[in-house]
């Protein structure tokens, strides 16, 4: 039943992850095949920004090494709608090869800590914005969206609680290259939404505009759908989820799966905050998924709508 909350947006743009932030964490490589058909099923099913591959080393992230087979297949998908396929760039050699396919909106991925910096980018903080600087400088030059991904906003495993200065610190770094967007990661799931809240208000007092901030919780603790709500509340109407709750993160072993694209659209359908999704046909698309990956979807939505008697 749908019954609206005040104050909150009346329209939320999901950022479709599954794709990519999803896939990237199967032990098994997926077909390119079944990974446009992914896409494109989460296209018709209402989806406008889905992120489609990542045009990293293939040796580190070898579950997207099709990223050059798998973009051209997705010409198609603009027949569907408005679809914007935004994709992961993590330095100018991958830009280049995102450019040459004809990518228009990336995305690069930095870090608030210091330890999750020399793990997943071999660089300290300060290095890895200087790699991101002509990477964001050659994309705004050609009129390229540029989002900016802020991992472990909220807790580190290895550092622990992050301290909300440390972590506008750096957004605003992002922000300041010229980022259209910035991203903000709870990518080990412990963030409560008091933080969310004291996070958002304290990147609002260094210059972060709501309307540029989206978030990303992953749902460890069971506080995805809490922290979204909170962000909401802010003012956030940008918010990523992944189909069917696939994903974690590679290099941070105590995480889990995103909060699940379905279980976001049900709570905001019953809000009556518009998101332009087919709650049936979103379930569908991770029912046929999960099939494909020989396992249930982790999604509670997903299996209650698709559970059968």
């Amino acid at each position: 039943m749908e019954v609206p909350a005040p104050d909150l947006p009346p329209r939320v743009r999901i950022h479709e992850v599954g794709a990519r932030d999803g896939l990237q964490n199967e032990k098994a490589v997926v077909p390119t095949e079944v990974k446009a058909e992914f896409i494109r099923r989460l296209a018709v099913a209402g989806l406008t920004t889905i992120e489609a591959t990542s045009f990293v080393h293939p040796k580190w992230v070898p579950q997207l090494a099709d990223a050059e087979q798998l973009f051209p297949m997705l010409g198609d998908i603009a027949d569907v709608g408005d679809v914007a396929l935004p994709v992961l760039v993590p330095n100018e050699r991958g830009l280049d090869r995102a450019l040459a396919l004809g990518a228009r909106r990336i995305a690069v991925f930095g870090s608030a800590t210091e330890t999750f910096a020399a793990r997943n980018l071999n660089r300290t903080v300060d290095e890895s914005l200087a790699m991101f600087e002509p990477v964001v400088a050659r994309a705004k030059a050609d009129k390229v969206h540029v989002r900016g991904y802020l991992s472990m906003c909220f807790g580190d495993p290895w550092e622990g609680p992050v301290p909300v200065h440390q972590v506008v610190r750096v957004a605003r770094a992002l922000m300041d290259l010229g980022c259209d967007e910035l991203s903000l990661g709870d990518t080990i799931g412990v963030a409560t939404p008091g933080h969310v809240r004291a996070l958002l208000s304290e990147l609002n007092e260094g210059g972060v505009r709501t309307d540029t901030i989206g978030v990303h919780f992953h749902d460890t603790y069971g506080q995805a759908l809490s922290n979204t709500l909170a962000a909401l509340q802010h003012g956030v109407s940008t918010v990523d989820s992944s189909a069917g709750g696939l994903g974690g993160c590679p290099y941070a072993k105590s995480a889990t799966g995103n909060l699940a694209t379905e279980d976001l659209v049900w709570m905001l359908d019953g809000l009556g905050i518009d998101t332009g999704v087919d709650l049936g046909a979103l379930t569908a698309t991770s029912v046929w998924l999960a099939e494909q990956l020989g396992r249930p979807s982790p999604s509670r939505t997903v299996r209650a709508l698709s559970h059968k008697e």
